[in-house]
């Protein structure tokens, strides 16, 4: 009797502690099933914070543009009041002043335009054009003048038709100079020049070395810029359209800062 109540304790035992066994595992999986779940929740969390924190970001900068917005307005509306708080005699005199000033620059371009066609005026036709454009005065010299093909060097008969206008330049203020170099369609690659945008730009700075440096124009006063052949004046599908779009342009600009002070008043 004594053997059978041990062997039921130690069954007991036993039995108790498999139970026991089994709790903890569930709880385990439970715990661990809850991990996840709050690990999810708070992937989900982050993921709702970062898209406030996007769209808090765009609302600032919306409101910082209106806020811009807005004191652009003012600044118009306080143009608007200033020039509306001017007497008619006033606004009579500001138009007065802008028709004269405007006058006075189609005559100064006129008057430039030519005492560069009578200066010039031994070259050919085929060779050189003077012609007001814009308001400005174009001399467009053709590359037969100026260059031999694919080269930047000016040639001798170049240099001298620069170093004729650069005297008409030198006595003529209140003017700006760009100096703009064009070719043809036709591609270029050499050891020197990459492509057509490149020599057209050489060829500019060509120029401008020469009026300044040779010929003593201001440096402050002149800009050489190329533009390849992207802006032809004829069709590239005919040799003289080609030898047409193979210039350079001297562009003659007046000086405009007395204009613009007028609406700074």
């Amino acid at each position: 009797m004594k053997k059978v109540t041990q062997t039921f304790i130690i069954l007991s035992f036993f039995v108790g502690m498999a139970l026991t066994s089994c709790v903890s595992t569930e709880k385990f999986v439970a715990s661990e099933a809850q991990v996840d779940k709050l690990q999810n929740e708070n992937a989900n969390v982050i993921d709702q914070l970062k898209i406030c924190n996007a769209e808090l970001k765009k609302l600032t900068d919306e409101n910082s543009a209106l806020l811009g917005e807005n004191s652009s307005t003012k600044n118009s509306l306080k143009n608007l009041s200033d020039a509306s708080s001017l007497t008619i005699a006033e606004q009579a005199r500001l138009l007065n002043d802008l028709q004269n000033m405007i006058q006075t620059q189609k005559d100064l371009m006129a008057k430039l335009k030519n005492s560069i066609s009578d200066a010039l005026m031994n070259y050919k036709d085929d060779e050189l054009s003077v012609y007001i454009k814009n308001g400005n005065v174009y001399i467009s010299l053709e590359e037969k003048l100026l260059f031999k093909s694919g080269s930047d060097v000016v040639d001798p008969k170049g240099k001298e038709a620069l170093k004729t206008l650069s005297k008409v330049l030198k006595d003529t203020k209140k003017i700006t100079v760009l100096v703009e170099g064009h070719t043809d369609n036709v591609p270029i690659t050499t050891k020197i020049f990459k492509d057509n945008w490149d020599l057209s730009t050489a060829r500019a700075t060509s120029i401008v070395r020469i009026l300044t440096t040779d010929y003593g124009y201001s440096s402050s006063l002149i800009t050489a810029s190329g533009r390849g052949q992207y802006h032809p004046v004829s069709s590239n599908e005919s040799a003289s359209g080609r030898a047409a779009n193979r210039r350079t342009e001297i562009i003659l600009s007046p000086d405009l800062k007395e204009l613009y002070a007028l609406f700074d008043m």
